[in-house]
């Protein structure tokens, strides 16, 4: 970029998260100003050595919304709960939030492309609230901003930070490791690295395709089983000789039981039966007429690299013990 060129603006919400803050030194390597949204003033080095310009607010601040996204070039919507003690919970950020933002986009950004990151969970709003609640995000979005809004179901993401599939990781150090869901069941991933570069890359504008649904995996759309995900997590981490074990169908609806009870109370629990649903759903694969995969962005990482990748950043940030001798 030289001195004469002008900086584009990227506004991001959910700056803060394990994807946000590499999309931020992604946009950051690429030269743009970049102006994130933030419940408080964040702290110091929360994105490295990257400055942003953070606005104080949320989903449901409308003065925050109008000066995150004024004369930006692009915006992207990463906020969103992954964990709520409700249906109306869930529907509150991922619907309303979202529909707050596209709002002050269309009032105050009228030239910026908007990316939506969504989930693949909304294609089946029937297994969740959550998964319901993205799939009402995406159509607040359409029905607002239409051929200006790209909307991206990105498949699994992971990567160093991810503490959503860390247990996994730290399951496959040990003498067996659960499989979680049924054999027949396919699963497509993603790389945060690789799903940050594609954002950038629509962000951009380069092959924008405003007004469609896409869908975002690694060079295999098709998916993984369970056995091959867990057996390549046990091979990172060094204990390729690991026994999976199917978890007994009980066992399961027990534990996702539970999680309902504190769910009742008013806790985020982690597994729960709409959970566990959307865990045993037996196809999470990307379908190919959806894949996203414009021309000048491929994914870099696959599953072995990948989840090396993961295991350094892990063990890198004390969240993994070194390799067994």
């Amino acid at each position: 970029m030289s001195l004469g060129d002008v900086v584009p603006v990227v506004a991001i919400t959910g700056a803060s998260g394990f994807i946000g803050r590499r999309l931020v030194a992604a946009f950051a390597q690429s030269g743009w100003q970049i102006r994130v949204l933030a419940r408080h003033a964040p702290d110091s080095g929360l994105w490295g050595a990257t400055t942003a310009d953070a606005v104080v607010g949320d989903l449901d601040s409308p003065q925050a919304l109008a000066e995150l996204v004024a004369g930006a070039d692009a915006v992207v919507h990463l906020a969103g709960l992954i964990k709520a003690s409700s249906r109306s919970a869930f529907m509150k950020v991922n619907r309303d939030g979202t529909a707050h933002l596209a709002a002050a986009v269309a009032e105050r950004a009228r030239k910026a492309r908007f990316v939506q990151v969504s989930s693949l969970a909304a294609r089946q709003p029937e297994l969740s609230d959550y998964a319901a609640s993205k799939q009402a995000g995406e159509r607040v979005v359409r029905g607002v901003l239409g051929v200006r809004a790209l909307v991206v179901r990105p498949a699994a993401v992971y990567g160093p930070g991810d503490r959503e599939t860390l247990t996994f990781f730290r399951l496959a150090r040990g003498p067996w490791a659960p499989l979680p869901a049924p054999a027949e069941a396919r699963v497509a991933l993603i790389h945060v690295e690789d799903l940050c570069a594609l954002l950038l890359h629509h962000a951009a504008g380069n092959g924008w395709s405003g007004g469609e649904t896409v869908e975002a995996a690694d060079a295999c759309p098709q998916g993984y089983s369970w056995r091959e995900i867990l057996q390549a997590i046990a091979v990172a981490v060094g204990n390729p000789g690991v026994r999976l074990v199917r978890v007994p169908e009980t066992a399961l609806r027990v534990a996702a039981a539970c999680g309902d009870v504190g769910r009742h109370f008013g806790m985020a629990s982690t597994l729960t039966r709409q959970k566990l649903r959307e865990l045993q759903f037996p196809d999470w694969s990307v379908k190919a007429a959806d894949w996203a995969h414009p021309a000048g962005w491929a994914p870099r990482f696959g599953l072995s690299d990948g989840f090396a990748d993961a295991v350094a950043g892990y063990r890198a940030a004390g969240l993994l013990p070194a390799a067994k001798r």
